[in-house]
C-alpha cells in the first residue's frame, strides 16, 4: 500500500461554506442564487465555472498527465414544493418536488417564491391542524392531498391570496433550520447534498493553498437536478470515469454513522465499478479514516443519472454520513472533511 497522503484540510473554511450554501434556497429547478454564489465562491479560489444549458456547474481542474479525465460530481438541488392550486380558503396546496414522505414537512416554514421576486413565508400543516377541533387529527393520513400551507399574510380566500402575486408553478422552499454545535455535530435540512458541496469546495481551496494540480484532469459537476432523477443524465463526453458525492444513509442493516465516509457498493440502479469501489475502500484504509461500505437499495445518484443517460463511464459513490435523510437529517464535520480527503487522495494517485 502507497503512503497516506494526510491532506491538511481547512475545515472552517468547509462548514462555513455548509452554513452559507444552507442558508440559501435551491429545491430542484430553482438554483438560480445559489449556483450564483458558487461560481462567485469557485472564481475567489482562483476557478472558473461555465454552466450547460441545463444549468449543471462544470469546473476544470487541469491534470498534470494526459490519458483521461476524472469527473467528481455533486448536487446543489434540494427537496422542496411547488404551488399546484389556492384553495377557496386562501391556503396553498402543494405538489413536492423530490421524494419525502409527507410527515417530515408537516409543521415545517417556508417560504413562497412568486416569479415576480416576492416572498412570503407560511406553514405546512395538514387540513386537520388541531387536535382541539377535529376528532381525526391524530390519524389524518398525511398525503399530498390532506395537506396545505397557511400562508403568514391577511388571506382568507384564493382571491386574496392571488392579490399577493402568488400563483400555481411558484416554488417553495423549506426552513433549513441549521444548527452547528462546536462539538461538531450539524443538523439542517438538505445536507443531502450540500454538504458534499462543501467537501468539493475544500478540495478546491486545499489545491489551491498548496499549489497543487491532480494527476489526471479533474471536472467538477455540480448539478442542479438530482433530487428529480436527471441530474447528471449528461456530463461531459471525455468523462472515463465519474466519483459521484452524496450522502451515504444510515439505518436499518446499513453500518455506516455520521462521523464515517460512506463507500456505496450498489445502489436501485445496481452495482457500482468494482475497481473504483475497491480503490476507495484501499484509500480509506490507507488514510486511516472512518469509513464504512453499505447498499442502498432505495437510493440513486447523480452517477445513477449519468449511467441511465448513456455515458461510458466507470462510476462510484461515496459521501458523509448522513442521518434521517430526506428529513431532519444530521451529519459531523469529520465526515465531510474526510470525504474531501478521500476524494483529494483519489486524484492524486
Amino acid at each position: 500500500m502507497s503512503t497516506p497522503l494526510k491532506p491538511q484540510l481547512n475545515k472552517d473554511y468547509m462548514i462555513t461554506q455548509l452554513n452559507e450554501l444552507l442558508s440559501i434556497p435551491s429545491p430542484s429547478g430553482f438554483c438560480m442564487d445559489i449556483m450564483n454564489y458558487l461560481r462567485n465562491e469557485v472564481e475567489k479560489l482562483g476557478y472558473s465555472m461555465e454552466q450547460t444549458p441545463k444549468g449543471t456547474g462544470i469546473i476544470v481542474i487541469p491534470g498534470q498527465k494526459s490519458g483521461k479525465v476524472i469527473g467528481i460530481s455533486a448536487h446543489v438541488d434540494t427537496l422542496g414544493a411547488m404551488v399546484r392550486s389556492i384553495k377557496s380558503s386562501g391556503m396553498i396546496r402543494f405538489t413536492p418536488i423530490g421524494g419525502y414522505a409527507m410527515q417530515t414537512v408537516e409543521g415545517e416554514y417556508c417560504l413562497i417564491h412568486t416569479r415576480d421576486g416576492r416572498k412570503y413565508e407560511g406553514t405546512v400543516l395538514s387540513s386537520r391542524p388541531s387536535v382541539h377541533v377535529y376528532n381525526d387529527a391524530r390519524d389524518f393520513k398525511r398525503e399530498e392531498a390532506n395537506m396545505e400551507i397557511r400562508i403568514d399574510e391577511l388571506v382568507a380566500t384564493k382571491e386574496e391570496t392571488e392579490k399577493l402575486g402568488i400563483s400555481v408553478g411558484d416554488f417553495i422552499s423549506w426552513d433549513p433550520r441549521t444548527r452547528i454545535l462546536p462539538n461538531g455535530w450539524v443538523k439542517s435540512r438538505h445536507l443531502d447534498d450540500k454538504a458534499s458541496v462543501a467537501a468539493l469546495l475544500g478540495l478546491l481551496e486545499w489545491l489551491k493553498r498548496e499549489g497543487k494540480a491532480p494527476t489526471y484532469t479533474i471536472k467538477l459537476l455540480i448539478s442542479t437536478y438530482e433530487e428529480v432523477g436527471h441530474g447528471c443524465a449528461y456530463i461531459p463526453e471525455d468523462i472515463t470515469e465519474l466519483l459521484a458525492v452524496d450522502m451515504g444513509a444510515i439505518g436499518d442493516d446499513l453500518s455506516a454513522t455520521e462521523r464515517d465516509v460512506s463507500i456505496c457498493a450498489k445502489d436501485s440502479s445496481g452495482p457500482y465499478d468494482y475497481a473504483m469501489t475497491s480503490k476507495l475502500i484501499e484509500l480509506a484504509k490507507r488514510e486511516e479514516m472512518p469509513y464504512a461500505v453499505d447498499i442502498y437499495p432505495n437510493y440513486g445518484s447523480d452517477a445513477s443519472a449519468a449511467l441511465r443517460g448513456g455515458s461510458n463511464i466507470r462510476a462510484a459513490l461515496l459521501g458523509p454520513g448522513v442521518h434521517a435523510s430526506h428529513g431532519m437529517e444530521r451529519t459531523h464535520a469529520d465526515a465531510v472533511v474526510n470525504t474531501a480527503a478521500l476524494l483529494i487522495s483519489y486524484i492524486m494517485e
